[in-house]
């Protein structure tokens, strides 16, 4: 049997930017991307602490260092500059190795952004 997991988490992440007129998407800094192990293209669901809402969407890498999480097109109508939501993607595995698991948990400085 295979059941779906938590495979990265950007926990608490401060909304830089809402693009309504853009394709689609999130926009993240590449420094967090590569601390979740998230890749370009990954499908994500974003969780918005302000308001409750949740989405999902694919992630756009986004400037090395500049703290950037922005929402791009139909996503932008949920969430505001400053919100602060958490980007979480799962993934796919058999039930036995899923037991042992670690998905990779991010807990950046939530005014800025960065790594702590």
């Amino acid at each position: 049997m295979q059941i779906e997991v938590v495979k990265s988490k950007i926990h608490r992440v401060t909304v830089t930017g809402a693009e309504l007129n853009y394709i689609g998407s999130i926009t993240v800094d590449e420094a967090l991307m590569e601390a979740a192990n998230i890749i370009e293209g990954e499908k994500v669901q974003i969780v918005n602490i302000n308001n409750g809402e949740r989405l999902e969407t694919y992630v756009i890498k986004g400037n090395r260092g500049s703290g950037e999480i922005t929402l791009n097109g139909p996503a932008a109508r949920k969430v505001q500059k400053g919100d602060i939501i958490i980007i979480i993607s799962y993934g796919i595995m058999d039930f036995e190795e899923a037991k042992s698991f670690k998905p990779s948990l991010v807990f950046p400085n939530e005014k800025d952004n960065t790594l702590r």
